[in-house]
């Protein structure tokens, strides 16, 4: 069987090995590894993003499940974690900004939990560094579970004689708040996603994929220029490169010259529980990563997503203003929203309808395959979407009105493809013959 177009052994190899990860940032190396791990993750990298210590027992697994799931960590008991991260819609909850109790809103769009474990940060904006200090904020958040303080949860955790007992059991103590967003974080480490039609794609079936979606990634790697930000590879599996950027999303609602004059004022840097009430329930939430780091290069900026499971993940962007990805292709289409702290790398793409229908294909190429039957629904209620875009401007995007760069290059594909160059730009696919 031969490779197909944008396959190359090389990334075969380093998907299953581990070879190449070295230029992750350096994190404590784990000991244990799961038992099963799909195509797009590799072990290496897993043992790279688990701290040690911090490895997922079954035990611990079984009791954060239990707590992930559990409303009574709320204030009123009626949210609980997979209020806002359902399983079975990919861990988000399909909605454009998520609620939490009473009823509230937050302002932002709640990202999924797969693969969670492999960010650098957690959240839109960063504001947690690990997954133990992002399962407890949203405990705290008085617009999402509510409860006063740490003291208070624990306290309530403790008057339920199951959790006492399970508690005891998996760390040998009493229930306190660490050890509970231990246990969580341990039930996020196992919700891993790397088996897409994608997956089965780039590891040699040439059959996987349609030839809209193979041209959806050439253009991905090529003209769309989408592997700036979402490369996908062995180094980076998420199609993440885990940075933060200001597409001009949040220009819609925003004076941001302003606002960040009046963030200066008000941000407490390092003050944790204010920047994540700041995130979630005010004016000051569509600064972004500024919130965090009080830099002016950051007013506005948001972590670039994963695309993995990307279809049936929307609404999509950190205030879950785009319906569909269709939507998505528009805003990226005309160069974003302009704005004074817009990306430098922003600039209009100059796709036609057909190549955005190829992009738009290909994307849904990457949601694990345990997905199937949500990503064609998705897929279909999306598509009967796909003559309302409200974010479409194609006299911007062609380059007949406004002034936002040159397009980006447009191969000759017939010549040379985008998804034919591998994960290091120069390797020459290998035939099964050539591996014998």
């Amino acid at each position: 069987m031969r490779l197909p177009s944008g396959v190359v052994t090389v990334l075969a190899v380093v998907l299953n090995s581990g070879v190449g990860l070295a230029a992750s940032p350096p994190t404590p190396q784990a000991t244990a590894t799961p038992p099963r791990l799909p195509p797009g993750v590799s072990a290496t990298l897993w043992r790279l993003a688990v701290p040690k210590g911090s490895e997922p027992t079954p035990e611990r697994v079984a009791l954060g499940e239990k707590l992930f799931r559990e409303k009574r960590l709320s204030v009123d008991n009626t949210v609980a974690c997979m209020t806002c991260h359902e399983p079975e819609l990919g861990f988000t909850d399909g909605k454009p900004l998520s609620e939490g109790v009473k009823q509230q809103k937050v302002t932002r769009n709640s990202p999924t939990v797969l693969n969670a474990l492999f960010n650098a940060t957690q959240f839109w904006d960063g504001r947690a560094g690990t997954l133990e200090d992002q399962a407890k904020l949203p405990i705290l958040n008085p617009r999402e579970m509510g409860m006063p303080d740490p003291d208070t949860v624990v306290k309530k955790v403790r008057g339920i004689p199951e959790y006492v007992t399970d508690f005891q059991k998996v760390f040998g103590r009493e229930p306190n708040f660490d050890d509970l967003a231990v246990a969580i974080a341990a039930f996020e480490r196992m919700q891993f996603s790397g088996d897409a039609r994608f997956d089965k794609f780039i590891m040699g079936d040439a059959k996987a994929l349609t030839a809209s979606e193979k041209n959806g990634w050439a253009l991905f790697n090529g003209k769309a220029r989408c592997n700036s930000c979402h490369a996908g590879n062995a180094v980076s599996p998420l199609f993440s490169d885990q940075k933060f950027h200001n597409v001009g999303v949040a220009a819609h609602k925003q004076d941001f010259v302003t606002l960040a004059r009046k963030g200066v004022q008000v941000v407490r840097t390092g003050d944790e529980k204010q920047i994540d009430e700041l995130a979630l329930n005010s004016e000051f939430s569509e600064l972004g990563r500024f919130l965090v780091t009080k830099q002016e290069n950051d007013v506005g900026s948001f972590k670039t997503p994963t695309l993995r499971n990307v279809g049936i993940t929307g609404p999509y962007m950190h205030d879950g203003s785009l319906t569909t990805l269709w939507d998505v292709m528009d805003h990226y289409n005309k160069g974003g929203v302009a704005n004074p702290f817009l990306d430098g790398g922003m600039q209009r793409l100059g796709l036609t309808e057909p190549e955005i229908d190829d992009l738009v294909a290909f994307l849904f190429t990457l949601t694990d395959t345990k997905f199937d039957k949500l990503n064609k629904e998705q897929l279909a209620k999306q598509r009967a979407r796909k003559n309302t875009r409200p974010e479409r401007d194609n006299a911007i995007a062609l380059g007949k009105k406004g002034n936002l760069g040159d397009l980006a290059p447009n191969p000759d594909l017939s010549v040379k493809n985008p998804a034919d160059l591998g994960i290091y730009g120069d390797v020459t696919p290998v035939t099964t013959t050539q591996q014998r």
